[in-house]
């Protein structure tokens, strides 16, 4: 196993900076997200304001699956092209013939990869019908619950999967990868994307404890151990690849700001676009489970996240996270022999 990509302190802020340009940034990708087609949802249940899926366990999943969420969602996607230079993949994978995206979310990753690859056969599958109705014709959607058994025909192995942004979504990630192991055919990758839900200060002194972003972070993580779904759950996902059998794990992670304070243009452009995510993700995030796990209120809860919120846009607080990419390979027979 190899870990590269690690990266220390970014250059200076740029003092220089106006956030006018942020605010263009925040337009676009909004007008962006909305030209996705997107179809209607008819297992629906209103909470706090929010649609989520209807689920026999309600915290097995806690997220909503409403409009809102799918265009946080669709920005996240450019998130993530943005921080691997436009790649949609890093896997050292050559012309898959058939892919499988788990948890595809509004099916954007899935669309770009079968246009990318129209020789490919890419099958993706949620939990949610939230995909558009229009796809590409070597693209098929499917609604499955992932935790159950897996029963994708065993003649047609898949030979690349896709992961991105499942923290806090699975009860038993190793089941899961097994299950992903023995779908694919030897040689073939898994590729999982996932940003840390845990923050950071490049300021010599770093985030105090009184600051809102910890407090929030700390009680997001305490709630999600108590549904038994860990969101905060990137640097976790290597050790479930290796006990599920995967080998030559390769792990970047990638230090990425949140808010157009560095020097370097492709860094403040990410940070820009990271800083909107977060205002729009930490209701979805945090709503669920402070309310169903913590016995907050409503009101508790907003009241958190304007001081959150206040806090992830203080550009001088110089904020960052963490990006993870993780692949793996099945074994072939010649790995096995070494």
């Amino acid at each position: 196993m190899s870990r590269r990509g690690a990266q220390g302190d970014f250059d200076e802020a740029d003092s220089g900076y106006e956030g006018s340009d942020v605010s263009s940034i925040t337009t676009t990708l909004r007008s962006a997200a909305l030209n996705y087609t997107q179809v209607s949802v008819p297992r629906k249940t209103p909470k706090n304001g929010r649609r989520y899926q209807r689920m026999p366990n309600e915290n097995a999943y806690v997220f909503p699956n409403d409009e809102q969420e799918q265009e946080r969602l669709d920005m996240l996607h450019h998130i993530f092209r943005l921080v691997q230079g436009g790649r949609l993949y890093t896997a050292p994978v050559d012309i898959p013939q058939r892919v499988l995206d788990i948890g595809t979310g509004t099916g954007i990753w899935a669309l770009e990869f079968a246009d990318e690859f129209p020789q490919a056969q890419v099958t993706a599958v949620d939990l949610s019908p939230i995909q558009p109705d229009m796809t590409a014709p070597n693209c098929t959607f499917i609604i499955d619950d992932l935790e159950q058994q897996w029963d994708y025909p065993q003649s047609r192995k898949f030979h690349y999967i896709h992961q991105r942004s499942m923290s806090g979504s699975i009860g038993d990630w190793t089941r899961m990868y097994r299950q992903a192991l023995t779908s694919m055919e030897p040689g073939g990758y898994i590729e999982l994307q996932e940003f840390e839900v845990w923050f950071y200060s490049q300021l010599p002194e770093g985030l105090p404890e009184e600051s809102a972003i910890v407090k929030w972070q700390k009680l997001v993580d305490e709630a999600s151990v108590a549904f038994g779904r860990r969101l905060n759950y990137a640097s976790r996902f290597e050790a479930h690849l290796e006990e599920a059998g995967f080998v030559g794990i390769q792990t970047q992670r990638i230090k990425t700001p949140i808010g157009a304070w560095p020097k370097d243009r492709r860094l403040r452009e990410i940070g820009a676009y990271l800083q909107v995510q977060m205002n729009e993700a930490l209701e979805a995030v945090t709503l669920a489970y402070l309310t169903r796990a913590l016995g907050w209120t409503e009101e508790e809860v907003h009241v958190l996240l304007a001081d959150v919120r206040k806090e992830f846009n203080d550009r001088s607080k110089l904020l960052y996270t963490y990006c993870w990419f993780i692949t793996g390979k099945r074994p072939t027979e010649a790995d096995s022999n070494t």
